[in-house]
């Protein structure tokens, strides 16, 4: 397999810039995430990487070959798309030989090698139908399949699950999690589904309009938001953001929202000055005892927990609590937040005042 570095990478339409100076490195056998909104250059990031974009500026390194301005044809790799890019007069078997039959392979030992592949995808009683009675699954396994038989150095894959329906779509990204790493390939993966990035990725990169929000594994990006827009494009419900003006030390425990002291991680980079401060919904706490308080509601209840909506002096936050917590709507609430949980940004950037230990966790790629 491969290791695949990216280094400022760009690229332009015209006047308009898509990918702004992207860097990170993706490590041997790696299931790496390229997740934002629509839009916000995942896509053209992966074309690139392919080869199906030349950049604008910057290098894309595989296995140490600079192959920034070689063809797709020439990288080895193997590419899979949301709507399959099947052949549909052709079985399902013929589908899958047809880039070792092109490259030369005899036909016996294609066979072989089909069969091997259609075995670890659970299709190997479906190599003689047609592709255009199978379902949407079973397309996107010969999909992989006709990828895999190959043995590229690395996968690309264009939202390969997004033709699914929601239930299927999330057995199917436990299924290509599993055969990533039966088989440790190196894969490259973009979505727009933050769960689906949760749940496979080894790392992810975050984007938005063409910028690398933050990079790191799934579990630094949910508990350290490098951005606001982090904070809020990752997790159901999404980080909670409650703005207030104050200043921030060097080594300070605490910051005062409205009358109320509030602890927070030590040593952030000290700021003055409009500052949004982000809890995670089900760091959301009750008490009696506390002085910050606020109004329920809404109360969605959700089996074994519930989100309680809640009117704050500085906002409408979402708590997630244990459904045996007895909550109703229009019940003032004492809050308490967990202070090692917490986040800060500036308001203006969306950038997080970070400790030193974080931004060394977080790292830029």
């Amino acid at each position: 397999m491969a290791q695949i570095k990216v280094k400022n990478l760009r690229k332009e339409f015209g006047s308009f810039t898509a990918v702004e100076s992207s860097t990170f490195t993706i490590e041997d056998g790696e299931f790496f995430m390229l997740l934002g909104p629509s839009g916000c250059g995942k896509t053209t990031t992966l074309r690139m990487m392919a080869g199906l974009e030349l950049p604008t500026s910057g290098e894309i390194h595989i296995d140490g070959e600079d192959v920034s301005n070689k063809r797709a044809s020439e990288r080895d790799i193997a590419f899979v798309f949301q709507m399959f890019a099947l052949y549909p007069h052709m079985s399902v078997g013929k589908n899958m030989s047809y880039p070792l039959l092109s490259q030369g392979m005899p036909r016996a030992q294609a066979r072989e090698k089909v069969l091997e592949v259609a075995r670890i995808l659970g299709i190997e009683h479906s190599l003689k139908k047609p592709v255009r009675g199978l379902s949407g699954g079973d397309r996107q396994r010969v999909a992989l399949g006709r990828a895999i038989v190959r043995e590229p150095k690395a996968f690309f894959m264009d939202e390969p699950l997004g033709a699914l329906d929601a239930e299927f779509r999330e057995h199917m990204a436990t299924e290509l999690r599993a055969l990533h790493d039966r088989i440790g390939a190196t894969t490259v993966y973009v979505t727009h589904d933050q769960m689906e990035a949760m749940q496979m990725g080894d790392k992810i990169v975050v984007m938005n309009h063409g910028v690398i929000e933050q990079f790191g594994d799934p579990q630094q990006i949910y508990d350290w938001p490098a951005t606001k827009f982090v904070g809020e494009f990752i997790g159901s419900p999404a980080m909670n953001f409650l703005d207030f003006h104050g200043s921030v030390a060097r080594g300070s425990t605490s910051v005062l929202l409205g009358d109320c002291e509030m602890s927070i991680p030590e040593s952030l980079d000290e700021y003055s000055g409009a500052v949004t401060l982000g809890v995670r919904p089900e760091h959301i706490h009750f008490s009696d005892h506390s002085s910050y308080r606020g109004e329920a509601i809404a109360v969605e209840y959700l089996g074994t927990t519930q989100i309680i909506t809640i009117q704050t002096p500085h906002g409408i936050i979402k708590a997630r609590v244990s459904s045996e917590v007895a909550v109703n709507s229009g019940e003032t609430l004492g809050l308490t937040f967990d202070a090692r949980t917490l986040s800060l940004f500036e308001r203006t950037s969306g950038r997080a005042l970070l400790s030193e230990t974080n931004k060394a966790v977080i790292g830029n790629g």
